[in-house]
């Protein structure tokens, strides 16, 4: 059994990546419906919480339903990464997850996220702070290195560990990678068989099919996987996972009428949450997945990411399930 704390996971589990205007409260429903074991919100910076701002507080939003549920928060200043860990935790989060592996240069040039790859006494500074700031237990999310000749992380994982994290969510490529190129494995593998590790290690990266999970799995000792891209639109990779993992066979893929029915869930879910106009946008990147595989369906895909009323919307989608209703997905 994996546990985080005395928060009990299974067996193996499955977890939803923390994915910017992505892994939100619509989206981690349909997740958490299809079989995922554990999710993070969005990360949310320690500067927004610290100054009040409206959207990193719209992402503290978590429900009952989710849990296990993690808040995953990103900063570099040690003042705002305490009074951030206050705040995180009045929002009752089972776990507090610190991001030290967003790649992108408006948070890893700030010397946040994966800029702390550069810095790892600051890193582990940061972590010991947030650890001795709340009752909740902390855990990490980090990649390989800053670049190909800083890959440290077996030793940062031992410093973490040392410091008090109670679970590691590696990603298998360096800062400098970005998500470009095949993410490292054995690099994961070689924390997970240090002797001197004892948290849980869950790997991250390029794992897109159930395949290829038993292999990660069975191949690399992790002890639990992390998925993230290969989530988006496509909600169902979490049950194909584990069916796979007990039978060795494959499920059919989703319906049409799984995936509209999909499709209409989460715009329903989303314009509740955030009203109908940035409901219908944040919806919008995962129609491409939904209905990935349709023959000729660029003019409603289309129609989808360019239509702004709710109802024309939920209309499309009855026009596809019309459409597409007797259609057999390979």
């Amino acid at each position: 059994m994996v546990k985080i704390g005395n928060i009990a996971l299974g067996e193996f589990p499955l977890l939803l990546a923390p994915m910017e205007d992505v892994s939100d409260p619509p989206f981690r429903r349909l997740c958490k419906e299809h079989g995922a074991d554990m999710m993070y919100t969005e990360f949310i910076s320690a500067a927004g919480l610290v100054h009040d701002a409206a959207k990193s507080f719209q992402k503290l939003d978590i429900y009952d339903y989710e849990r296990p549920i993690g808040i995953q928060y990103f900063g570099g200043q040690l003042d705002f990464m305490i009074e951030a860990a206050h705040i995180v935790e009045n929002a009752n989060p089972d776990v507090i997850d610190i991001n030290f592996g967003c790649p992108v240069a408006k948070v890893a040039c700030k010397m946040a996220g994966a800029g702390l790859l550069q810095d790892i006494p600051k890193m582990v500074e940061l972590t010991e702070a947030v650890v001795k700031s709340t009752k909740k237990p902390v855990t990490v999310k980090t990649r390989l290195g800053w670049d190909e000749k800083t890959i440290n992380i077996v030793e940062v994982a031992e410093r973490l560990q040392d410091v008090g994290i109670q679970a590691l969510t590696i990603h298998g490529r360096t800062r400098k990678q970005m998500y470009k190129g095949e993410a490292d494995w054995t690099q994961i593998a070689a924390v997970k068989n240090n002797p001197r590790m004892s948290i849980p290690i869950f790997g991250n990266g390029d794992v897109d099919s159930p395949q290829k999970a038993l292999e990660y799995r069975n191949r690399f000792g992790v002890d639990g996987i992390m998925i993230g891209r290969a989530s988006i639109g496509y909600p169902w990779v979490f049950r194909e996972i584990k069916h796979f993992f007990e039978t060795g066979e494959l499920l059919p893929p989703p319906s049409t009428e799984e995936r509209v029915e999909a499709a209409r869930q989460h715009l329903s879910h989303a314009i509740e949450w955030k009203g109908p106009k940035l409901g219908v946008l944040e919806t919008r990147r995962h129609y491409t997945n939904y209905f990935r595989g349709f023959p000729n369906i660029k003019t409603f895909r289309s129609e989808l990411v360019t239509e702004d009323e709710p109802e024309a919307l939920f209309g499309i989608l009855d026009k596809i399930l019309a459409e597409y209703g007797e259609l057999e997905l390979a």
